[in-house]
C-alpha cells in the first residue's frame, strides 16, 4: 500500500469517527451552511463549537462584516472615549495599531453573556442569534466566535493575504498590476493618521478602519514608496511639534522645545 493510500484510509477513518460524534452532538437546530461546511472539510469538526469556529475561520470578510455590523448595533458606550493605555491599563490598547475595544475595558464591560469585543449578546456554540429561543444569553461566555475571527484579523490582516487578494481579483491596488507572491497587505488610511484625525470619530465607524474596508494589498515595491511617503509626513508632523508659539509684550514668536 503507498503512502497516499495509508493517508486517504487513515482520514476516511477519522472523518467516519468525526461525522458520528458531530451528528450525536448536533441540537434539532443547527445553521445548515455551517453544517454543509464543516462536512465538506478535509477533516471534519467532531463538535459543533469547532465547526462554527471553523466556518468563521475560513470566511473571515464575513467574519470582519458581521462584527463590524454587531458594534454598531451595540454602538458607542456612553462616556466613552479612545483612549491608550500605557501596559494596557485599564483595559485600553497599549498602541493606535490595536482596534479600540470600549467593551473590554472593565469600566464598560458588560460581563458574561455579552461579547466583549461588540457588546451583544452571546448565546449557543458563540452564536449572534438565539436560533434556539433559549429566551437568554449563554452566561459562560464572553466572545461571539465570528468576532474571535475578526478580531484576529484586524490585528494580524497579513496572515489573510491570499483571501484579500482573492478579494481584489488579484490587482495592486496602488499600481493596477497583477499582485506578484511578494505583495503585502497595507492599510489605505494608516493606523497613526486613524489615530490623528478620526479619534473622536463614532467607534463602530472606527473598527472600519481595521477591517476589510481600509485594507489592501498592493506590490512590494509600491508599499515601500507608500511606507517612504507615510514616514516623511510624520517626520515633518514630529518636527514642526517640537515648537510652539507664544505671545508677550513684543508680540508673538515661535519657540523651539527642548
Amino acid at each position: 500500500m503507498t503512502a497516499s493510500n495509508t493517508t486517504s484510509t487513515w482520514r476516511d477513518q477519522k472523518n467516519a469517527k468525526a461525522q458520528a460524534r458531530l451528528e450525536r452532538a448536533l441540537p434539532a437546530i443547527f445553521p445548515p451552511p455551517i453544517l454543509h461546511h464543516a462536512l465538506t472539510r478535509p477533516l471534519i469538526p467532531p463538535t459543533p463549537r469547532l465547526a462554527v469556529e471553523s466556518y468563521w475561520r475560513n470566511h473571515i470578510l464575513r467574519a470582519d462584516r458581521l462584527a463590524r455590523a454587531l458594534a454598531a448595533r451595540s454602538g458607542t458606550p456612553e462616556g466613552w472615549t479612545w483612549q491608550l493605555g500605557e501596559g494596557g491599563a485599564g483595559g485600553r490598547p497599549a498602541s493606535f495599531r490595536i482596534p479600540p475595544a470600549p467593551f473590554r475595558e472593565p469600566a464598560f464591560a458588560r460581563g458574561r453573556g455579552a461579547c466583549c469585543i461588540c457588546g451583544q449578546p452571546v448565546y449557543r456554540f458563540g452564536w449572534h442569534r438565539d436560533l434556539w429561543g433559549q429566551g437568554v444569553p449563554n452566561g459562560k461566555a464572553a466572545w461571539h466566535t465570528a468576532c474571535v475571527a475578526a478580531w484576529k484579523f484586524w490585528i494580524a490582516p497579513h496572515e489573510q493575504v491570499r483571501v484579500l487578494k482573492r478579494h481584489q481579483g488579484h490587482r495592486c491596488k496602488a499600481s493596477g498590476k497583477r499582485l506578484l507572491r511578494t505583495a503585502e497587505v497595507d492599510h489605505a488610511v494608516p493606523l497613526y493618521r486613524v489615530w490623528r484625525e478620526h479619534r473622536d470619530a463614532p467607534w463602530p465607524e472606527l473598527l472600519g478602519y481595521w477591517g476589510a474596508p481600509n485594507l489592501q494589498v498592493v506590490n512590494r515595491t509600491a508599499h515601500v514608496l507608500k511606507c517612504r511617503d507615510e514616514a516623511a509626513e510624520r517626520s515633518q508632523t514630529l518636527r514642526l511639534s517640537r515648537y510652539r508659539v507664544v505671545e508677550d509684550e513684543s508680540g508673538f514668536s515661535v519657540i523651539e522645545e527642548e
